[in-house]
């Protein structure tokens, strides 16, 4: 939730950050600025799941979780209180991008991480209701930032909320530190790792990555579906609701948080179906979903933007997302070998989140280029796609092992 958090106040507060950081007198040219230096923490993610990942499978889960916590906070840290352009010039936009890229970095392995220590202290018959709370504790996050931003817009005047008021959710964000202490005395480690007779070096886990790319690259077309849907209803619907809709970021924000309240009490439920109904059935469903609904009701929304339209579109992406994000994340620890879970899983995700990451910036310029305010919704359905035909090839790792 605290990592998660630190990337959600970035995509919230862009404008302002651009205002911050980047010289510019064209408003969208420092907004673009913002968003590209937002999505190039995600270029460092396949790096960090690599490295850090291949760390995790050979000294253990616990430490690897405690690693990337500190990474992320220092790269918080950095962007919470470095100063603007206009006090330190060109230094400024740099440290701003070296605090991303360490988010990135350490965000790389976060997830995979996380989802495989769940998914191996589960029993066999409840690892979906388990692992989703790793993507329902993301909620927490969206909920945590988007409510701190209506506090804000309530209490301080835009202007000042842009000049420096953007800051105080990051330092908000730094209590990640704290939190390290806490889970470096109480984190145990997973009985899956500690009872592994050895644990592979890092050029075994290179052997074994290109021994299966065909389960790295299904692990990656699967996760496109995920990203690009969590950051189309979290990270960019403040942005969405002020500089396209021309709505107040009150209510963009408000929308936010309630997307935020739906996934977090959708996943759990949809995680436990897919143990029940099996994990391909959400999965295409979702897809199908997405595929058939996602630009017609941003066209609807955009007709006539209010309120209640955007509230209403977002809840209805926001259960497509659960749906399909309650099956996928349990899956895909399933169909990656278990001596390269974890960095099999988070390089998967990583690249994935190279393109579905680059959300926000994607839908501004799909929108810029078209004229088309409803584009996020192709872009939306482009993914699902990509998901639909990963499902489709998807497989186990332990049916695929009896199968040779």
């Amino acid at each position: 939730m605290l990592e998660m958090y630190d990337f959600m106040v970035f995509g919230f507060y862009a404008l302002a950050i651009g205002q911050t950081f980047f010289p510019s007198s064209d408003p969208t040219s420092k907004l673009m600025l913002a968003l590209a230096t937002f999505g190039a923490g995600f270029l460092m993610r396949p790096l960090g799941a690599l490295l850090l990942g291949s760390y995790v499978d050979r000294i253990g889960r616990r430490k690897g979780l405690i690693v990337t916590l500190g990474l992320m906070a220092t790269g918080t840290l950095i962007l919470t209180v470095t100063p603007g352009y206009a006090t330190i010039g060109l230094m400024a936009p740099t440290l701003v991008l070296a605090g991303r890229l360490l988010q990135g970095f350490s965000a790389g392995v976060e997830l995979g991480s996380t989802s495989v220590y769940l998914s191996e202290i589960a029993g066999p018959h409840n690892k979906g209701f388990i692992v989703s709370f790793q993507s329902a504790s993301q909620q927490l996050a969206v909920m945590t930032a988007a409510a701190v931003g209506v506090i804000m817009t309530t209490a301080l005047p835009h202007e000042e909320i842009m000049a420096w008021g953007w800051r105080i959710p990051f330092l908000i964000g730094c209590l990640i530190v704290p939190a390290l202490f806490f889970l470096r005395r109480n984190l145990q480690e997973t009985e899956a790792f500690t009872s592994a007779p050895s644990h592979p070096h890092f050029s075994e886990i290179l052997q074994t990555l290109h021994r299966e790319w065909r389960s790295i690259g299904v692990g990656l077309l699967m996760v496109i579906m995920t990203t690009t849907s969590f950051y189309v209803i979290t990270a960019y619907t403040p942005s969405f609701g002020t500089a396209v809709l021309h709505l107040s970021a009150h209510d963009s924000l408000l929308v936010t948080l309630c997307v935020g309240i739906t996934n977090l009490l959708c996943l759990p439920v949809f995680g436990a179906l897919s143990d029940r109904v099996g994990r391909k059935q959400l999965l295409i469903a979702a897809t199908v979903l997405a595929i058939l609904t996602a630009y017609p009701a941003m066209s609807w929304l955009v007709a006539a933007p209010s309120f209640l339209k955007l509230l209403s579109v977002e809840l209805w992406l926001a259960v497509i997302y659960s749906l399909y994000n309650g099956a996928a994340v349990v899956y895909l620890t399933e169909i990656v070998p278990p001596r390269i879970r974890t960095t099999g899983f988070s390089l998967a995700y990583s690249l994935a989140t190279c393109i579905g990451g680059f959300t926000p910036l994607i839908c501004t310029t799909l929108i810029q280029k078209t004229g088309n305010s409803a584009m996020p919704g192709a872009w939306l359905a482009v993914a699902a796609l990509c998901g639909l035909f990963a499902t489709l090839l998807a497989r186990p790792y332990e049916s695929k092992a009896g199968a040779l």
